[in-house]
């Protein structure tokens, strides 16, 4: 601790200077864990139910708003994520949604095998709820193949 002399000034032989100098091995390991982590968790966020999406070209949507969602298996079923979802309900589970965020698209992704009606249905069916920025999901066309 240092000492005041009787002027309110500090004694310079009690005190001693601090060291103020960051770790960085300390930094970099902590930031080296925290990339580790995100590279592996990354992947298991993806949730849904696997589907064979068609492949087409065009171009990735580039969107700084959120996205849900919505599949449609071979068999004709609806998915938020990985919960099957009555037809009748899915209207009032994305306006459930779209009150927690009013800037949230909306992602069909249809089986190659699905049924047209069923997609093109779903796509009207929120088109009639008023849902404007709805979109359809597809795998880009391999490279080579034309």
């Amino acid at each position: 601790m240092a000492r005041l002399t009787s002027n309110g000034v500090r004694s310079s032989r009690y005190f001693r200077r601090r060291n103020s100098d960051i770790n960085m091995t300390n930094l970099m390991d902590v930031m080296m864990v925290l990339l580790v982590v995100f590279m592996v968790a990354a992947p298991l966020m993806t949730s849904g139910i696997a589907l064979d999406l068609p492949k087409v070209g065009g171009k990735a949507m580039n969107s700084k708003d959120t996205s849900l969602n919505i599949s449609v298996d071979k068999e004709g079923y609806y998915y938020i994520g990985k919960t099957e979802v009555p037809q009748d309900q899915i209207v009032d589970k994305v306006k459930a949604v779209r009150e927690a965020n009013n800037e949230v698209t909306i992602t069909i992704s249809g089986d190659t095998d699905a049924q047209y009606g069923r997609v093109i249905g779903l796509m009207a069916l929120l088109k009639e709820a008023g849902f404007d920025k709805v979109g359809l999901k597809t795998e880009p066309k391999p490279l080579g193949k034309k």
